[in-house]
C-alpha cells in the first residue's frame, strides 16, 4: 500500500505554475516595454498596451492556480474557473488513465469531477505519484467515514 501523505497536503503541476507565471510576466514586461518605447503612442493607448499585458497575465495565473488540497474533512478542488469542496464520502474513485489530462474524480452523486491539479502534462511520473496518493487518501478515508 502507498504510504499516506501528512495532510494537509496540496497537490499543484509546479513545473506548469512556474512556467505560466514566467510567461506571464514576460508577456506583461513585453507589451509594456513596448507601449514605453513607441513614441508616437498617447497616453490613453500606451495605457491600454499595459492593461492587455495585465490582462494576460491574469489569465495565465488562473490558468496557474488549480490545485486539490486535502485535509481531514475532505479535498477541496480549484480549477480555473471553480472551486469545490468535497467530503472524503463523496469521492468513490480517482482516476488518472493513460491518455487523460489530469485527474477525475467519480462523485457519489453520479457525476465526475475534473482535478486540474493532478495533470500528467509536463511531469508524468509526478503526477502519477499524486494521483496514488490522493487514491490512497480517499480509500483510507472512505473506509474509516463509514458508519
Amino acid at each position: 500500500m502507498t504510504d499516506l501523505p501528512t495532510l494537509p497536503v496540496t497537490f499543484r503541476p509546479g513545473r506548469t505554475r512556474v512556467i505560466l507565471l514566467t510567461a506571464g510576466v514576460v508577456i506583461f514586461l513585453v507589451i509594456s516595454g513596448i507601449a514605453m518605447l513607441l513614441e508616437h503612442l498617447g497616453p490613453g493607448e500606451r495605457l491600454s498596451f499595459v492593461i492587455t499585458g495585465a490582462l494576460l497575465f491574469w489569465v495565465l495565473a488562473q490558468l496557474a492556480r488549480v490545485k486539490v488540497v486535502a485535509d481531514e474533512s475532505g479535498v477541496t478542488v480549484v480549477n480555473i474557473a471553480s472551486k469545490r469542496r468535497l467530503a472524503w464520502a463523496e469521492i468513490l474513485q480517482v482516476n488518472l488513465r493513460p491518455g487523460d489530462p489530469w485527474v477525475f474524480l467519480n462523485l457519489s452523486d453520479g457525476t465526475s469531477l475534473p482535478a486540474l491539479g493532478i495533470q500528467p502534462g509536463i511531469a508524468k511520473q509526478h503526477a502519477i505519484a499524486d494521483a496514488k496518493a490522493l487514491r490512497a487518501l480517499a480509500e483510507a478515508h472512505s473506509t474509516t467515514d463509514l458508519p
